[in-house]
């Protein structure tokens, strides 16, 4: 009897509260969930852009894709790869037509970052974005901006170089080889420790300064050029009416310089320092005797009249030619 009790009561107990709590009606509210978004995508290939530059296009390839904003289908009847392309190439074009050709590389990583983002078109009726997009030129493009880019390197070295001689000229012409005083100072500067040669030196000096400004000798120095060569062999000059003899010129005065210098005769160097030194005469309006400076160290080859004979060697450093 006691077993019974115990089984029973706690269906009783439970019974009870059911009475006094009442039925409770369970109420599940609908899961609604979002519609999906529907992606899609259009691939283009190496459509044409503008650049800065007149006629030089950039080409785009790349994946476009889209989504619609209104997918209730409510709307008119409209080709949403051609809106996305549209909207696309226009946000690629604002880009483009203000980069130079040159820097196709660079600007390929521009797009690649400005059209990574969904934006709606013009039309409000989908948002777009571009992804693996490549930028290039047309092969012939390429090539004349290389050829371009190689012309403007080379007339940039040939600008220094032309100013860097011309510096030099100017250098030499109207500071180093003024005058005799100017030239000494700047012997001693290049050679601070050898006074003694440059005293010795003093009548070369004066002779090259005097050559480079197409002048003579002032008086006050004469006494410092070397004297002229007295005639070896009074025997040799037996039967002579005439004998002839000339003032020194300045390709003279230059040759003597040079040798003195330690530039002897043959040394491929002379003709070198004759150009150079004819360059700087030429600042002073002494073309004549540029000339005759460059005559006497590039004289023009004499041919003979045999056959297969060829020219006469030049010896370049008196400007004088061996006896036939």
């Amino acid at each position: 009897m006691l077993a019974v009790v115990l089984v029973a009561t706690p269906a009783v107990v439970f019974r009870i509260a059911a009475l006094r709590r009442g039925s409770v009606p369970v109420v599940f509210e609908e899961q609604l969930t979002a519609p999906p978004v529907e992606r899609r995508e259009h691939h283009i290939s190496r459509v044409a852009l503008p650049s800065h530059w007149p006629d030089y296009d950039f080409l785009i390839s790349a994946t476009v894709r889209w989504y619609a904003l209104d997918a209730s289908g409510a709307g008119p009847v409209l080709n949403p790869a051609g809106l996305a392309v549209e909207a696309v190439l226009n946000r690629a074009r604002a880009i483009t037509e203000q980069r130079n050709p040159g820097r196709v590389s660079l600007v390929q990583h521009e797009l690649s970052g400005a059209l990574s983002r969904m934006v709606p078109d013009g039309t409000g009726s989908l948002q777009a974005m571009a992804e693996n997009v490549t930028l290039t030129l047309h092969e012939h493009d390429q090539k004349r901006l290389d050829a371009l880019a190689g012309v403007r390197k080379d007339k940039a070295v040939w600008e220094h170089q032309r100013k860097y001689e011309q510096s030099r000229r100017e250098y030499l012409g109207e500071d180093v080889l003024k005058d005799t005083g100017s030239a000494v100072v700047w012997w001693l500067a290049k050679n601070d420790d050898h006074v003694e040669k440059a005293v010795a030196d003093l009548g070369l000096l004066a002779r090259l300064t005097s050559a480079a400004n197409d002048t003579d000798v002032p008086e006050r120095l004469r006494d410092l050029l070397p004297q002229p060569r007295e005639e070896q062999g009074e025997e040799s000059l037996e039967g002579l009416n005439t004998s002839f003899h000339r003032t020194p010129t300045a390709a003279d005065h230059f040759v003597d310089a040079l040798n003195a210098l330690g530039f002897p005769d043959g040394d491929p160097r002379r003709a070198m320092l004759a150009k150079q030194m004819a360059e700087v005469i030429r600042t002073q309006e002494q073309h004549e005797t540029a000339d005759a400076v460059l005559r006497r160290f590039d004289p023009p080859a004499r041919f003979t009249s045999e056959a297969g004979q060829a020219p006469g060697p030049i010896d370049g450093g008196t400007g004088t030619t061996p006896e036939d």
